[in-house]
């Protein structure tokens, strides 16, 4: 047993001494072709960039806020008598909208109206009083200190009317004040007291909420990279079109209206707001939208998104291949996205072959045998909108 185990093992030697010695053999074959062929090219797919007009666009999410609102609250104390307006109505300006219980008012009215006949009477017998008075004093019948003491009373009797008359106007007024009547034209909400409820002037309590919903606000933030566009073109006069993007939204328009003049020193935004149209009501104030600001047309480079590399530091990278067909890593700077490309800023010029599948495998210097890339239909839709 012992023996045919060595000559097992033995044959096994022999067979690896052959198999190596014929790899030796070949291998000076198989090293010579090598060096005919050259190093093997590492596949890719490139793009040669060339210089287009670009839709410049940002897209960003906001929340919508309304144009107008107001909360309706009563100026006088008062029993609720009536509710006149359906909760949730459209309600014009200067509709009425509550009526209060009027009979304190209406009788304070009703006095004030009296005690003002009342000075009106004495005034007239002050008035009759000086002319008498004047009429003597040219016969010299009476004293000048008498003219002095009736002209005063005629004054007095005067003031005596005015006060009066800004009584009658206050409780007119108050009267006035028991109609709760809509601020602003809009959306009413619901009542939050029925008929019944004591209300009092200035209450914290609103009685209902008017909103106006057209226009209506888009509130944003952008990056204070985009933010300089935006400021600029604001500043210039120019009109910056805003559209929001949703099903729910969809075909909604406007314009940006304002932008913040300081940079948000937690986020490193700065705010933005756009009036949008809002005729059909379909915005609500507090939903989340998304909105695609349109900046205008200019001339640029854009590169796929899918080509550059994000380094550690920050930087974006991209694989420029040259004329011998070797791959160089080459930096570069955009100023913004549209879509699924970079709008390229620095680093890359018109004619530049550029690798967008592949770079994985490539090393400065690396020769690549390149293809035409070929972009999905999607990807190229979005090209030239945000």
């Amino acid at each position: 047993m012992k023996n045919k185990t060595i000559v097992w093992m033995s044959a096994m030697i022999l067979v690896a001494i052959a198999f190596g010695s014929f790899q030796y053999m070949s291998t000076p074959d198989q090293q010579q072709q090598a060096a005919m062929n050259g190093p093997a090219k590492t596949p890719v797919t490139t793009l040669t960039m060339e210089s287009e007009v670009i839709d410049m666009t940002i897209e960003l999410p906001g929340r919508t806020a309304a144009f107008t609102q107001s909360q309706v609250r009563p100026q006088v104390s008062g029993i609720i008598k009536e509710r006149l307006f359906e909760e949730g109505s459209m309600v014009e300006k200067g509709q009425q909208l509550y009526q209060l219980d009027a009979a304190r008012y209406e009788a304070n009215l009703k006095s004030a109206l009296a005690n003002l006949q009342s000075v009106k009477a004495n005034a007239k017998a002050v008035e009759a009083k000086y002319k008498r008075v004047l009429s003597l004093i040219e016969k010299s019948a009476v004293s000048q200190q008498d003219l002095d003491d009736v002209e005063a009373q005629l004054d007095q009797s005067k003031a005596a009317i005015a006060v009066a008359e800004a009584a009658v106007l206050l409780e007119k007024i108050n009267v006035d004040y028991s109609k709760v009547y809509a601020p602003i034209s809009g959306r009413i909400g619901r009542s939050n007291l029925t008929e019944g409820a004591l209300v009092t002037a200035s209450q914290a309590e609103a009685l209902a909420t008017i909103t106006q919903l057209d226009p209506i606000y888009v509130d944003m933030q952008v990056s204070e990279s985009d933010s300089i566009s935006v400021q600029q073109k604001l500043n210039a006069g120019q009109t910056i079109e805003v559209f929001l993007n949703g099903d729910s939204t969809k075909g909604a328009k406007g314009t940006l209206a304002f932008s913040d003049v300081m940079v948000n020193e937690t986020t490193g935004s700065v705010a933005l707001r756009a009036v949008m149209d809002n005729e059909k009501g379909g915005l609500l104030p507090g939903l989340f939208v998304n909105a695609t600001i349109s900046l205008g047309e200019q001339e640029g480079l854009l590169l796929p998104q899918r080509a550059t590399v994000r380094e550690p530091s920050g930087d974006l990278v991209v694989w420029v291949v040259d004329q011998q067909n070797k791959a160089q890593p080459q930096t570069i700077q955009v100023s913004g996205a549209q879509g699924a490309y970079w709008v390229v800023k620095n680093g890359l010029k018109p004619g530049d072959q550029i690798v967008v599948e592949g770079y994985q495998k490539l090393s400065p210097g690396s020769e690549v045998m390149t293809s035409a890339w070929q972009p999905i239909a999607n990807t190229a839709q979005n090209k030239n909108r945000g």
